[in-house]
């Protein structure tokens, strides 16, 4: 498997690229691939450009950066703007964007001040995007499910399988 970073990833062959995706990293390629990652109160914001047959998804834990340490896309208001930018440095036009948005599960019931995580999660992404003009086609979001997903980058398909927290061990904010 191929290790996502937080720049663009491609590949020069024509060869599936199978990479996992943890918490807080981003992947985007214009190659054929798929990209694996499990989400709990996290959510993963999947981009598809249907003429460029490009894709990208980012996988973040919390809404915002306080300002304080690394500005990482552990942070919606880091990872989404990162993720739009890596898809139009692949060549992608705004415009012909389209959102997949999964994840924000309530896995957490007032652990450690982090009550409504999920759903906070779930909102900024909405907003983000709608600001951004960039349609969400497709979600699965919210309620007490952990989730894996499968994102085909090349094709836009997503494969979601709702889990157990204790299948998944997104129990601890993956």
């Amino acid at each position: 498997m191929s290790s996502p970073t937080q720049a663009t990833s491609s590949s020069s062959t024509l060869e599936p690229t199978a990479v996992y995706l943890p918490p807080g990293l981003l992947y985007a390629a214009a190659t054929p691939g798929a990209v694996t990652t499990v989400l709990g109160s996290c959510v993963a914001v999947c981009l598809f450009d249907p003429t460029l047959r490009a894709g990208g998804i980012n996988h973040y834990l919390l809404p915002y950066w306080n300002g304080e340490g690394l500005a990482s896309p552990k942070y919606a208001n880091i990872a989404l703007p990162k993720l739009v930018e890596k898809m139009l440095d692949l060549g992608c036009r705004q415009q012909n964007l389209r959102a997949k948005l999964f994840g924000g599960g309530a896995i957490f019931q007032q652990i450690g001040g982090l009550f409504g995580v999920g759903e906070r999660n779930i909102e900024f992404a909405e907003h983000y995007l709608a600001d951004a003009g960039i349609p969400i086609v497709a979600r699965d979001v919210g309620e007490g499910f952990t989730r894996k997903v499968i994102y085909r980058i090349h094709t836009g398909e997503a494969l979601v399988r709702r889990l157990k927290a204790q299948e998944s061990g997104a129990g601890n904010g993956r």
